[in-house]
């Protein structure tokens, strides 16, 4: 295991070039891995979306969790979702479009996006520790209306490895926040996932382009060969 108490460094391949990270200072952000957008029933069907789409990212995440947890990084789990009055819910966002069932509506999990029911809590493949932070969001983004902010600053982080649904909704917007606010964003590109295969493409392809305007893109082997050469180095030190 790293000693997370002192600096260790870490050199991930990455697009558009290898990025070098304290692991000490790094966070493993999962992004809304919640029942309402991976299974049949939830939030997202009702938009009519296969939700087989996003199953793809469920291994690459569950492989580098794993790995953060037995290195000792701080990891963070997302969840959007809205209060059961809806006071948080802002009517354009409940109104839109013509989904089968709306937010609030009940729904095979209880009822859709809010917080509490069964719907809005994270799959059982990844579900987070009693150790691991929750942060419960109302929008797309995960620092508006939440404290993750300040969890990073209290933990000292300074990176992000970013993983979760949708690539090119909720982990475009984080990414875009964080790197407004300092944060170097590592993407995992097998670790996140769109309803619409181009989305996610293209969702990558932003985050990398113009030298990586919003941050760098990796893949799961990437970020596992990594924290293993770093825990390797440590051992022999």
């Amino acid at each position: 295991m790293l000693d997370l108490s002192k600096p260790t460094l870490g050199v991930i391949s990455a697009e558009p070039e290898p990025i070098r990270l304290d692991w000490s200072a790094t966070a493993l952000l999962i992004i809304d891995m919640q029942r309402d957008f991976m299974e049949p029933g939830g939030f997202g069907e009702t938009l009519g979306n296969d939700v087989s789409q996003l199953a793809r990212a469920v291994k690459p995440i569950g492989a580098v969790l794993t790995a953060a947890r037995d290195t000792g990084m701080l990891v963070v789990h997302t969840r959007e979702g809205h209060l059961p009055d809806l006071s948080d819910a802002p009517p354009a966002k409940v109104e839109r479009g013509a989904p089968s069932l709306r937010i609030g509506d009940p729904g095979p999990m209880g009822r859709i996006l809010i917080r509490g029911e069964a719907g809005h809590d994270i799959i059982p493949e990844l579900y987070p520790l009693d150790s691991e932070v929750v942060i419960d969001k109302p929008g797309k983004g995960a620092f508006y209306a939440t404290e993750l902010g300040d969890v990073l600053e209290r933990y000292g982080i300074e990176n992000l490895l970013v993983c979760g649904v949708t690539t090119e909704v909720c982990v475009n917007t984080t990414v875009r926040e964080a790197n407004d606010r300092g944060y170097r964003c590592v993407v995992m590109s097998d670790g996140c996932a769109s309803y619409f295969p181009e989305f996610h493409e293209m969702g990558l392809k932003m985050i990398k382009a113009q030298g990586g305007i919003f941050g760098w893109v990796t893949d799961s082997a990437a970020v596992l060969e990594a924290i293993k050469t770093s825990t390797t180095s440590g051992e022999r030190s």
